[in-house]
C-alpha cells in the first residue's frame, strides 16, 4: 500500500485510471490515431486464456464418466445452447458459436477486475517498466464498443442475407408507422427512416455502454476500499472485510454482465431476422 500513501486521493484514482497509450500513424498519443496497448494486450491475453481452456477441455473431453472440470464447462455450454434456442429460431448454426464466445470472451476479460489493483501496479512498473498499465479491458469505453460494433455488424449482415438489399432497405423507410399511397407518403419515410436511425444507433450504446459502466463502477470501488484500508490503521481491518465481500459480490456481477452481453447479442441478431 505504499503507493496510495504517497499520492493523494485524486492522484491514486487518476494514476490507476490512466492508459497506456501510444500514437499510431505518426500521429500523437492524445489524438484520436491512439490506441491503448494495455487495453489490447490484456484483451489478447484473455483470449489466449479462455479459448485455450476450452480447446485444452475439448482434447480430454471423454464421453464416458466426465471430470468435474469437464461437467462445468458442459453445463456452461448446456446452459448457452438453451439460451440461443430459446431466443433464436433461424437455421444459422453460428449464432450459438457466436454467443459462446462473446460469453467466454467478456467473462475472462471482466474476470481481470480481480486483480489487486497496487500489487499489480507494482509488478507493471518495476517488472514491465509500464508507468500506467489498466488491467481490465472491459473498463475501457473502446472495448465496450468494439464488441458492441462487432455485434451490430452481425445484425446488420443478417439483416441483409435474411431479406435481401431491397428488403432490408424497404423496412426502413416502411417500419414501424408503414406507408400510405397519399401526400403523407414522405412525411411517414422520414419519420420511419429517423426511428430506424435511432433504434441502430441505440442498440451498440446501450449494448457498449451497459458493460463498460458496470465494471468502470466496479474498478473505482475497489480503489476506494483501497484507499480506505491505507487512510489509518483502524479502517484497515473494516476495508478488509468490505474489500472480501466486494469482491464476493462482484462474481455475480462479472458473471451477470458477460450473460447480459451475450444475451443481447443473442437478441440483436435474432431481431435481425424478423420481418416487419
Amino acid at each position: 500500500m505504499a503507493e496510495v500513501t504517497e499520492l493523494t486521493p485524486s492522484e491514486y484514482i487518476s494514476h490507476h485510471l490512466t492508459f497506456d497509450t501510444v500514437g499510431i500513424f505518426g500521429h500523437d498519443a492524445t489524438s484520436f490515431w491512439a490506441i491503448n496497448v494495455d487495453t489490447l494486450v490484456m484483451t489478447v491475453i484473455a483470449a489466449v486464456i479462455s479459448f485455450g481452456f476450452l480447446m485444452w477441455m475439448a482434447k480430454k473431453a471423454t464421453s464416458g464418466v466426465p471430470s468435474k472440470t469437464q461437467a462445468f464447462v458442459e453445463h456452461w455450454l448446456a446452459v448457452i445452447d438453451d439460451s440461443v434456442r430459446g431466443i433464436y429460431h433461424g437455421d444459422s448454426k453460428l449464432v450459438a458459436p457466436i454467443a459462446l464466445t462473446a460469453f467466454v470472451l467478456v467473462f475472462m476479460l471482466n474476470c481481470f477486475d480481480f486483480l489487486p489493483v497496487d500489487i499489480m501496479s507494482w509488478i507493471y512498473a518495476n517488472v514491465f517498466h509500464a508507468h500506467y498499465w489498466r488491467s481490465v479491458p472491459t473498463a475501457d469505453i473502446n472495448t465496450t464498443f468494439a464488441l458492441a460494433l462487432s455485434v451490430f455488424g452481425m445484425m446488420i449482415y443478417y439483416s441483409i442475407k435474411v431479406k435481401g438489399l431491397g428488403g432490408w432497405g424497404h423496412e426502413l423507410i416502411s417500419a414501424p408507422f408503414g406507408l400510405r399511397a397519399h401526400w403523407s407518403a414522405p412525411l411517414l419515410i422520414i419519420a420511419n427512416v429517423l426511428f430506424q436511425i435511432i433504434e441502430y444507433v441505440s442498440k451498440p450504446l446501450s449494448h457498449s455502454l451497459r458493460l463498460f459502466g458496470n465494471l468502470y463502477a466496479g474498478e473505482i470501488i475497489f480503489m476506494l476500499l483501497g484507499m480506505l484500508a491505507a487512510a489509518a490503521a483502524g479502517w484497515a481491518v473494516v476495508a478488509g472485510i468490505l474489500h472480501v465481500l466486494w469482491a464476493l459480490f462482484h462474481i455475480l456481477i462479472v458473471l451477470l454482465q458477460a450473460y447480459i452481453f451475450m444475451m443481447l447479442s443473442i437478441v440483436y441478431i435474432s431481431m435481425a431476422h424478423e420481418h416487419h
